[in-house]
Parts: C-alpha cells; sequence; structure tokens
C-alpha cells in the first residue's frame, strides 16, 4: 500500500510517500524550487517521492492533504466578518488566494497526479501533526502535544495515542495561539515570520525582565491553555503587521529588519540589548506555557511517554525544558515538527486507519541523493580526488583539525529544518574564531545565531549534561538542547550561555559520518564538529552537487566532500 501525503499553501510545502515497510521518501518543496518556506503545492517534491520509490500515480492507494480547506474558509472568513470593516484589505488577499487556488485543492491533485477523486482525501490539520509524532514513535502509547500558529481553527491540541489508534481529546482555538503570540514577537524583532529560530537564538544573549509586560498581553491558564488580550494585535486584520499599537506603547519602536545586528566581545551593543530581553522574556513565557500544557497532557492521558509536533515544537530550548521538568519518562518529536511534517502525519494516519500499520522514523535522510555519474558530471573541469572510505576519514579529520571548513554532502538530504550530516558545514568546535567566519563569511547572518555541535553518541554524557534526555530520538535531530560542562573545548559549536542544540551520531543510523567523528576525536581529542547547515543566507539547505559547487564557489570554505568525491582550494 502506497499512501502519499502532501502539505501546502501555507508554508513549507511537502510530500511524504509512506509504505506498510516504513517511509519511502520524504521532502520539503523548497529543496527543488529554492524558495525559503516554499508554501506552494509542492510538485517538484511529489515527484521525487514517486520517482525514488519508482512508482506511477496510478499505483498510490491514497492521497491525504493534511488539512481540510472548508474548515480553514470558514475560520478566515468568520475572522473577516467579525472584524468589519477594518479588515477589508484581509478580505480583499483572502477572497483572491482562495478563489485562484485554496478551493481547488482536491482538483489540483486529481489533475497534476492523474489519479480517479475517490482516491484523494483530507484530515485535520492538528490530527496530522499528531500523527506525524506518534506513528513514527517508537512507543506503543504516547500523549501526543501539537502546538502550532493555527490550522483550521485549533492552535494546540492534546491527544492519545495507543497502537494504531490516536484520537484528539482537548484544542485550544484561534485567535488564541502560543504560534502566533511568538510570532508577533518574531516580527517586532525585526524578524520574518517563520524565523521564530532567530528569536531563540537571541533570547540568550538576553533576560526575561519584560515578563510582567508578556503578561499583560497574554494569559496563562493552569492547565496550559492561553488567552491572548487582542487589543495588542492585529493579525486579525492584517496579514502584514501582527502586533497594534498599543503593543508598540508596551514594549517600545519595533526593531527595523534593515538595521545590523552586532556583537562585540560576545556581547550585543547596549542599543540591542532591550531587544535581547524581549526576545528571552517570550522565550521564557513559551517554556512556561509548554510545560503547562504537557502536565495537561500527563494528567488527562496518564502516559509515561510524550510525542510533540508543530511549529512550535522546533523550539528545542522549550523542548528540553517541558521534558526536564514534567513527569514524562521519554519524548519522541520527529524532524520536520513544522507543516512540513503535516504531509508525513496524514499519509501515517491513512496507514494506521486503513492498514492497521504504524512505521518508526530513526533516522533523517529521506530526501534525494545523487549517484556518482551526477557528481562528476558536477565537478567536471574541477581539480578533484576519489578517495576511499578510511581516506576520505581520515583527510577530512585532518584537514578539520587544522581549522579548515569543510562542505560535506552524502547521500539523501536531511527530511526538516536541520543539518544532520548530510548536507552540513563542519569545522573543528573548539574555535569562536571559525564561528564566527561561518556565521559573518560564508552564511553572512547574524552575529548571535548560534551552531551546533555533533557528537557521538557513547561520548555525549562525557560532554552534556544530559539526564533523562539521554536516548531519546530528539537528540538524533538537534531538536533538544542540554547545558555543556566542558565548554572549552566545544565553546564554537556552543550558545553564549554554553548550551548546545546538539546531535548525538551513532554507528547504526549514520556510519560514514560517525566514523568521520572518530577519526576527528583521534586527531584532536575531541569527539565532535561544529556543524551547521549546507545554504547562505535566505536560500534552503543545498539539494544537489550543482548547488554545492557553486556555493564551495562562492564561499570562502576550504574543501568540499561529495560523496568520495574530495575537492580543494
Amino acid at each position: 500500500m502506497m499512501v502519499l501525503g502532501i502539505s501546502g499553501y501555507y508554508h513549507d510545502a511537502a510530500a511524504a510517500l509512506v509504505n506498510e515497510n516504513g517511509i519511502v521518501a520524504a521532502a520539503q518543496e523548497e529543496r527543488f524550487s529554492r524558495i525559503k518556506y516554499d508554501y506552494s503545492f509542492p510538485q517538484s517534491a511529489i515527484k521525487f517521492c514517486l520517482k525514488k520509490a519508482g512508482v506511477e500515480p496510478s499505483e498510490l492507494e491514497a492521497v491525504v492533504f493534511f488539512e481540510k480547506p472548508l474548515g480553514k474558509l470558514e475560520r478566515v472568513f468568520y475572522t473577516i466578518t467579525r472584524e468589519a470593516p477594518f479588515s477589508f484589505p484581509l478580505f480583499l488577499e483572502a477572497t483572491y488566494n482562495w478563489a485562484k487556488e485554496k478551493l481547488w485543492i482536491r482538483e489540483r491533485i486529481i489533475d497534476f497526479l492523474g489519479i480517479p477523486r475517490d482516491k484523494v482525501f483530507f484530515i485535520p490539520h492538528h490530527l496530522s501533526h499528531a500523527s506525524s509524532a506518534f506513528f513514527c514513535s517508537p512507543f506503543d502509547e504516547a500523549a501526543v502535544l501539537t502546538v502550532d500558529g493555527v490550522g483550521e481553527w485549533a492552535t494546540a491540541a492534546i491527544g492519545w495515542g495507543k497502537g494504531n489508534k490516536l484520537e484528539l481529546i482537548k484544542e485550544l482555538h484561534f485567535p488564541h495561539s502560543l504560534g502566533l503570540l511568538y510570532s508577533t514577537f518574531t516580527t517586532f524583532l525585526g524578524f520574518r515570520v517563520n524565523e521564530e529560530n532567530k528569536v531563540m537564538g537571541l533570547a540568550a544573549y538576553g533576560q526575561p525582565r519584560f515578563q510582567e509586560k508578556v503578561e499583560k498581553v497574554v494569559e496563562l491558564n493552569k492547565d496550559g491553555s492561553l488567552e491572548l488580550n487582542l487589543a495588542y494585535f492585529s493579525f486579525l486584520r492584517s496579514r502584514k503587521k501582527m502586533f497594534s499599537q498599543p503593543f508598540v506603547k508596551l514594549f517600545g519602536e519595533p526593531r527595523s529588519p534593515e538595521k545590523p545586528w552586532k556583537l562585540k566581545n560576545g556581547k550585543l551593543l547596549s542599543d540591542d540589548q532591550v531587544y535581547a530581553d524581549i526576545a528571552a522574556s517570550i522565550q521564557r513565557f513559551t517554556e512556561e506555557a509548554m510545560l503547562k500544557m504537557a502536565l495537561e497532557a500527563h494528567r488527562l492521558t496518564g502516559s509515561e511517554n510524550l510525542c510533540l509536533a508543530g511549529g512550535v515544537a522546533l523550539n528545542c530550548v522549550a523542548n528540553s525544558y517541558l521534558f526536564l521538568n514534567s513527569p514524562f519518562k521519554k519524548i519522541y518529536i520527529q524532524p520536520a515538527a513544522g507543516d512540513a511534517g503535516g504531509a508525513l502525519g496524514a499519509a501515517l494516519y491513512y496507514l494506521a486507519e486503513e492498514a492497521n500499520k504504524r512505521v518508526l522514523l530513526s533516522q533523517a535522510y529521506l530526501g534525494e541523493s545523487f549517484n556518482e555519474k551526477e557528481i562528476k558530471e558536477a565537478v567536471k573541469g574541477l581539480d578533484f580526488h576519489c578517495l576511499d572510505y578510511f581516506e576520505l576519514c581520515s583527510k577530512v579529520a585532518e584537514d578539520i583539525a587544522q581549522g579548515k571548513v569543510v562542505a560535506w554532502f552524502q547521500g539523501g538530504f536531511e527530511w526538516g529544518p536541520r543539518a544532520l550530516g548530510h548536507r552540513s558545514l563542519l569545522a573543528r568546535p573548539d574555535s569562536l574564531k571559525i564561528k564566527d567566519l561561518i556565521n559573518l563569511k560564508i552564511k553572512e547572518r547574524e552575529p548571535f545565531r548560534p551552531l551546533a555541535p555533533s557528537v557521538i553518541e557513547e561520548k555525549a554524557v562525557d560532554f552534556f549534561k544530559l539526564g533523562k534526555m539521554k536516548g531519546n530520538f530528539p537528540l538524533k535531530f538537534m531538536l533538544l538542547t542540554a547545558e555543556c560542562f566542558e565548554a572549552e573545548k566545544l565553546k564554537g559549536a556552543l550558545q553564549v550561555d554554553n548550551t548546545g542544540r546538539l546531535q548525538v551520531v551513532s554507528q547504526e543510523d549514520e556510519p560514514l559520518f560517525y566514523d568521520l567523528l572518530k577519526a576527528v576525536e583521534e586527531k584532536t581529542g575531541i569527539p565532535a564538529v561544529l556543524n551547521t547547515s549546507l545554504n547562505g543566507r535566505g536560500e534552503p539547505l543545498i539539494n544537489s552537487p550543482q548547488e554545492a559547487v557553486r556555493f564551495f564557489k562562492e564561499k570562502p570554505i576550504d574543501v568540499l566532500i561529495l560523496g568520495h568525491f574530495y575537492l580543494k582550494k
């Protein structure tokens, strides 16, 4: 049974293909279109999934879309009517968008794939999120918590899964949303919606001294539900501005997106410290809200296992805080926790319902890969060497030990937003100089943005205070953070507060990357590398060898590895 899941038309459009034996393929549309957060119909991602499986559309059992468009339309026009006449610009935009494409999703799927109408299904947005977490987890039963901006009406949900069954038992509804609250602060701080990870990184440089002001704009209840004071928000009337004038009066002038961020001796310039403190305040509120939601999920289900999904579940600092402070003993988060993951959840839900099957997602390398012939074509005319397995590990480890920056391109690209050793920039983890080079010269991004340490799995406890996080799958996907007590050895890969969004690397999941880390340990004494995504500012992670070669030529990168092809400047 081949089942295709699709997400799209909001942000992070994606496709995922599953069968009774596992997840065959999964990819975000942005990797092919090269448009960051691409929301369009994921035609290239669908084509890739079918090609990887070697199947025709006619062989699909079902195609499942990750939400119910008419439910979302009801919410959109209810909101517009409620806010009239101030919502007239939103009415014009919504009418155009829905008339152009969103009302015709079923027809678009049918026309694109050439399949019968009765093979196309829709399931609710938060049920897709919940399914993406539970049905590929290692748990026979678990509480499920989903938190994001908004689906049809729900903005957060608590569910319980057992075996091949899953139900949502409690929801929080629009406009009251932790995701939209965080996004409002994101735009106030000068970033774009979908750049919430920047707020999480900035928060480490601040102190949560605006907690009382945050509590003026939102009330958090004991059960984790919350209520926004809508006087401080304008997203009900406009998609262009999320906060209102009273919000500005409360927190001060919003930061200009054009103003560059500057660090000196590891500290922000004084006029930007207030924004870091605001970031720290909304981050702290988010952590407390997520913890209360998790406690409510535990109260309702009594489970010792927790599955997380939704865009807010990409906030790895909040994930760790809620897990370490909750009664749950195990946690699972799949790598594409946001809307892209809804495509996977939609397919998995159908598989569980119709075939009584579920699968385990234990590694994230589900994207497009390239053979030797394709790589050779990309490096034509360049000076390169072909190295065998052990020569490659030894040579690259020596380069890293010498302080070189390595672009590392292997196998299928990662599912989700994190680089996990297949489309990565690698370097020594103990150098702040290299960290600044990567942030400012190669990736050309804000200097406060953290990089990540990839650590040999069995050595992680020698560097990080893991507690009950040890052995949990999210550590493989850079979805948890931990305090480092060997900060000097990993300082280039840590946040300013000596925490790390670490990836533990096992020999079973990724033997080549694991053996590279072992070779690095032999040469440096550190069983880890600095790891960040192989891409520049404002672009998605690199997909193809051609894109990697272009990036290598344009940026101050010392070494490029494409499979076993070695290129050096």
